[in-house]
């Protein structure tokens, strides 16, 4: 019945989001979920959510929430938008901000999504290839003409961009946007909100996916000028007035005001992550310098889809892509110091299988 589609749905490659199966005993490294639970305030919250809320519509603006980000992140509410996911607050960006005359630059390794709105909303695209380290090519993009789209820390090789670099990005060409996709904010990357007042040229996003544990919960955020934020707005407004539910909107409040909470759980992240990386390591890995809640690694004799396929063999998830570049590495979450454990004695056992 595929002759009913329209054109444009014929010529789409869709976004293929990570495996989410139910196996037994399963130890799942492939979606960048937080190890930790929620907090106990976000659930408390949850719990006292009343029968009203629940009976009427949300608050289409989340006033409330737009405000406990706005305090968090010493900026006012004009300057924050509010979405179903990060990928929602992103796909209304490409539509509000990136859509323009001139092409989109964007890396060549990256969050696979970008090219799948790109082509969704007709925006062409120029391809920046990554430094030799997998480095964000900062010089290529400056250089460019149109918009800017990058993830920092970069997804899915976890190498972040320093501040110096993002502002230089700004200045090369202050007439263009430059959005800021920190969906791994959180884990040790510097963060470009602080530049928010400086640069009406800049876009930020972020996710409560990551950060708070929250990804079953939905809900991401853009920070930006108040003319960028109307503009995400406007979109909004044409698309789903009421994006944020009721409960979602409670429970992020709650997560946002609780830093103790935040602050230890992305301690504990980056602690399991320095020991997934020294004991890959140990096992002939190489590790590029990560600073978001996953590692990306290759062998140096074990090809990657060796490894993912004998991984899964003994329901150990990771993530990896058919990509020139980075075929051979295996993105891998930062799971509890148990799971890694787990993951690093099975690795053990497949090398030796190999020799």
């Amino acid at each position: 019945m595929s002759q009913y589609w329209s054109d444009t749905v014929h010529q789409l490659s869709p976004y293929v989001p990570g495996e989410q199966p139910r196996m037994a005993n399963l130890i799942k490294l492939n979606t960048n979920e937080h190890p930790l639970a929620p907090a106990d305030s976000v659930l408390e919250a949850i719990a006292a959510v009343t029968t009203d809320s629940l009976r009427r519509y949300p608050d289409p603006d989340a006033i409330l929430l737009r405000q406990a980000i706005a305090s968090a992140e010493g900026l006012t509410s004009a300057q924050v938008f509010v979405g179903n996911g990060s990928d929602e607050v992103l796909g209304h960006a490409f539509q509000a901000l990136l859509k323009k005359s001139q092409p989109l630059s964007l890396p060549d390794v990256t969050y696979s999504f970008y090219p799948v709105w790109a082509q969704l909303y007709g925006i062409e695209r120029l391809t920046i290839p990554l430094a030799y380290d997998y480095s964000i090519d900062i010089a290529a993009l400056c250089a460019s003409a149109g918009p800017v789209i990058i993830a920092n820390p970069n997804a899915p090789t976890g190498i972040a961009i320093s501040l110096d670099n993002i502002i230089t990005l700004l200045r090369s060409d202050p007439a263009r946007i430059v959005v800021i996709d920190e969906a791994y904010f959180g884990f040790g990357a510097e963060t470009a909100a602080t530049l928010i007042n400086a640069f009406g040229n800049l876009l930020v996003t972020r996710t409560l996916s990551k950060s708070h544990a929250l990804a079953g919960l939905r809900v991401g955020y853009a920070l930006g000028h108040s003319a960028l934020i109307e503009g995400l707005s406007r979109v909004k407004d044409s698309f789903n007035s009421y994006p944020v539910d009721a409960i979602a909107q409670v429970a992020a409040r709650a997560a946002i005001a609780d830093k103790a909470w935040f602050d230890e759980a992305s301690a504990v992240v980056v602690h399991n992550r320095a020991a997934l990386t020294n004991g890959l390591q140990a096992l002939g890995f190489v590790v590029l310098p990560s600073r978001a809640n996953f590692v990306f690694t290759e062998h140096n004799h074990l090809s990657g889809s060796q490894l993912f396929t004998a991984l899964r063999q003994r329901h150990i998830l990771v993530r990896r892509w058919d990509q020139p570049r980075i075929e051979n590495f295996l993105r891998i979450t930062v799971g509890t110091a148990e799971q890694i454990d787990q993951l690093l004695v099975t690795l053990k056992e497949l090398i030796e299988l190999s020799n």
